[in-house]
């Protein structure tokens, strides 16, 4: 596998998309639930193939990661061949991961007890094996908002 099979909560939820894809394959459910039952290594290879065709499909239309702790914010733009990030460190007893503590950064970006560091660079291997390494890790995909309102401040 490439990536890591989805979740059953993440099956459920593409319930049809992974019966289209059996489809594909000339598997009916009638099929399927015999494969299941007599065959659990051809099932789980089949939902491994199924869970990185969605990972990679979903990874390839990541544009922005984000990643809080209480006094960091980890903060991605993420193109095709380099990765930008833009790091901000909170110095005294904030807490980003409350509602209070983040509308006190974004109301306060250039405070003394604000760190912004920013950088970028290219990827180390292939990209969405990088960006789903960072989501493995605690990352969201994001819109890109916060990364480029603190771009329009640092440049």
């Amino acid at each position: 596998m490439k990536y890591r099979q989805l979740t059953k909560e993440q099956f459920e939820n593409l319930h049809e998309e992974f019966a289209r894809f059996l489809a594909s394959q000339s598997i009916d459910a009638k099929e399927w639930k015999q494969i299941k039952a007599e065959k659990p290594t051809i099932a789980t290879d089949e939902m491994n193939v199924f869970s990185d065709v969605v990972w990679d499909d979903v990874l390839t239309r990541t544009q922005y990661l984000e990643h809080f702790s209480e006094t960091t914010a980890n903060l991605f733009k993420c193109e095709d061949d380099e990765i930008h990030r833009i790091v901000i460190k909170i110095n005294w007893d904030i807490n980003l991961l409350e509602q209070k503590g983040f509308e006190w950064l974004m109301q306060n970006p250039m405070d003394n007890s604000v760190d912004i560091f920013k950088g970028s660079k290219p990827y180390q291997g292939e990209r969405n094996v990088e960006l789903f390494d960072l989501i493995e890790k605690g990352s969201s995909v994001s819109k890109g908002e916060i990364f480029d309102y603190f771009n329009q401040l640092v440049s």
